[in-house]
């Protein structure tokens, strides 16, 4: 089974001439490149990202979702290539719905007529890994039901596996292919492949990003059903709404398209820097809008997340960019731990310069966010800066966000929409609030400490001389003295910004 599949990916290969592509770059002709050699060379009009992007077409859903992440990667991958890989599209045709059927009865121990008061047999949608069909629970609510496609798992370790070694000669035989390193590429799709294929996964995501945004007057997430969902059904509100790529039928609704487009920039701002936790495939597929305006988030398989370092990262680099401050812009990815210590700021101050300047010939709403991310990264690279897989998602996001934001309204300002954000956040991490919020954070480690105090000096007193024991004893007695002097000073100061902080929530 397996020799027959690497038999068609080579068939497929030789067809859109993915295997010139190799030979060009190749290093090693004498380890495989010699085979390529035995074949008639031929021509082809379309360039070489085109015929990549119809190759994994042809080779199926999962090699399509590959080509998707690799699209992430602009700090590895050519831009034509990464460019063009962006265009491809998660659209397979559907299982039979007896097979849907087969897994609901699987799961729930009886048929979908049992569970559900009415279940539609046609699915709404189907992608490589589940479909949805839309249904009702017992008690009338409208609901959408997504099932694992049948027999996926196999076909995806069996897929894996070719995968990864196809990865092993590219970094044999491509000059470039270690540089790319595509065998981690592969494991970093297999764990999101993973994620994809355990549906309480993405129930949770979607539980987690419902709760982030409940009663935000801008994004509208679906309530789910945990009583009916398992690890291969997912039971969510039915949302109803307008697909973000019809414009014409928005305006035609009364939606604000401008007032849209910011609310979207928005949105995407508020998971970064307030929540650290952010849905990673927001594409026109994935989103619809209500009537009212409000954003409807869809599909919730793959979600990013960002911890403090990578939001301080962020947040010093656009702010230092936008302020042309590109020394600061280096000393942020040196104190992030990215870039190795011994580099010399100054060499990397230049060369951020030399790559970031000519951005600003331009007018600052005309400047993307995205493209000045990758930027950033290109140029680190240089300096062996490992780029982090969600800042790499992250960046892939932003430039979809960017993208339809821009389709909504050209003439939208994504720094004035950021900046707001970008400042927010730095004034929590450095000022008196974020003192405040690091004292609570640490109250409940202090009070479990305390108590073990007399154990602890006992045990240390223990183990001494009498002469060593009554010295240490002494000074164990000045450093309480002193600590005791300054818990008071800091005890005081935590009060009064209590105080403070109770007395400006009241004013406002």
């Amino acid at each position: 089974m397996r020799l027959f599949r690497l038999l068609r990916i080579f068939i497929i290969a030789r067809r859109f001439g993915l295997d010139q592509m190799i030979l060009d770059h190749a290093t090693n002709t004498h380890i495989g490149g010699w085979v390529f050699h035995l074949l008639p060379a031929r021509k082809f009009t379309e360039p070489r990202a085109v015929r990549l992007r119809l190759a994994l077409e042809s080779l199926g859903p999962i090699f399509v979702k590959f080509g998707q992440l690799l699209s992430t990667r602009r700090d590895l991958l050519p831009l034509d290539l990464a460019d063009e890989l962006a265009k491809l599209q998660d659209q397979v045709p559907p299982f039979p719905s007896a097979q849907a059927l087969e897994v609901l009865q699987s799961e729930y121990g009886k048929p979908a007529t049992e569970v559900f008061r009415n279940f539609e047999i046609v699915p709404v949608a189907s992608a490589s890994v589940a479909q949805v069909h839309f249904a009702e629970l017992p008690d009338g609510t409208e609901v959408a039901v997504k099932v694992l496609r049948p027999g996926i798992e196999p076909v995806i370790a069996h897929d894996l596996a070719l995968m990864d070694g196809a990865a092993f000669l590219i970094e044999r035989l491509w000059r470039e292919g270690r540089r790319f390193k595509p065998r981690e590429l592969v494991a970093e799709y297999a764990k999101h492949l993973e994620d994809e294929l355990d549906m309480l996964r993405e129930t949770a995501n979607c539980s987690q990003l419902r709760r982030n945004f409940e009663n935000s007057p801008l994004l509208q997430v679906p309530q789910v059903y945990w009583d009916y969902c398992t690890r291969k059904v997912m039971v969510m509100q039915r949302m109803h709404g307008t697909p973000v790529s019809q414009i014409d039928v928005l305006r035609a609704q009364g939606v604000d398209i401008k007032a849209l487009a910011q609310a979207g920039v928005e949105i995407f701002f508020t998971q970064i820097f307030r929540d650290g936790y952010f849905h990673a495939d927001m594409h026109p597929g994935n989103i619809l809008v209500a009537p009212n305006g409000q954003y409807i988030a869809l599909d919730f398989g793959i979600m990013g997340t960002l911890n403090d370092t990578d939001k301080a990262y962020l947040a010093q680099n656009f702010l230092a960019f936008f302020r042309r401050d590109y020394r600061r812009v280096a000393q942020a990815h040196i104190d992030a731990g990215w870039v190795p210590a011994d580099v010399r700021v100054d060499e990397f101050e230049s060369a951020i310069r030399s790559v970031c300047e000519p951005i600003f010939a331009r007018p600052l709403k005309d400047i993307s966010f995205g493209k000045t991310l990758l930027r950033l990264f290109q140029t680190a690279r240089r300096f062996e800066m490992e780029v982090q897989p969600q800042l790499a998602m992250l960046q892939k996001t932003l430039l979809n966000i960017e993208g339809l934001g821009r389709e909504l309204d050209p003439e939208l300002d994504l720094w004035q929409t950021a900046k707001p954000f970008l400042e927010r956040w730095m004034s929590e991490q450095i000022g008196w609030r974020a003192f405040l919020r690091h004292a609570t954070e640490e109250a409940p480690g202090w009070a479990a400490s305390l108590p073990q105090l007399p154990r602890l000096l006992h045990q240390a007193l223990a183990a001494r001389t009498p002469r060593e024991e009554s010295a240490y004893h002494a000074e164990l007695l000045r450093q309480q003295r002193w600590q005791s002097r300054w818990l008071g000073v800091l005890s005081a100061a935590v009060l009064l910004l209590s105080v403070l902080e109770l007395l400006s929530w009241w004013w406002h």
